[in-house]
């Protein structure tokens, strides 16, 4: 569901709209799939949809979305920095954001926030790593 409202809200940004054609697309699934969580979504009312109308976030459903893209972001963020590389951050980021609690999360996003205040800290951590770990 999750993926589903992020996409939806990242299409409704950039484009304006989101058919059901662009999110299976995007997500790599079958109109149908998309057309049953739509459905699913406007029970849980994050989603006001109509077959053939179109799709309308709800205040809900686009604080939702928000808050998707910005865990995303904040992931792949977190990775870059860790000099992950580019190729694999999607997926890594992908996998992560569906398997880690909401705590953790938060203590990510705030060692995300501290390293961009303390860059010394980060290029310390660099080095050490790159005494520790194999390159890429």
């Amino acid at each position: 569901m999750e993926d589903y409202l992020e996409k939806i809200y990242e299409l409704m940004n950039e484009k304006g709209y989101a058919r059901v054609s662009d999110i299976a697309s995007s997500l790599a699934v079958q109109p149908s799939s998309v057309t049953k969580m739509l459905q699913k979504l406007d029970e849980n009312e994050y989603v006001s949809y109509e077959k053939y109308r179109g799709i309308v976030l709800t205040p809900r459903g686009k604080k939702m979305g928000k808050l998707m893209k910005e865990r995303h972001a904040m992931l792949a963020e977190f990775l870059r920095m860790l000099g992950v590389a580019e190729e694999t951050i999607q997926r890594d980021v992908e996998g992560i954001e569906h398997h880690v609690s909401p705590r953790t999360l938060e203590s990510l996003q705030a060692l995300v926030v501290f390293f961009h205040a303390n860059p010394a800290a980060l290029e310390a951590f660099m080095a050490f790593q790159a005494t520790v770990s194999p390159s890429e």
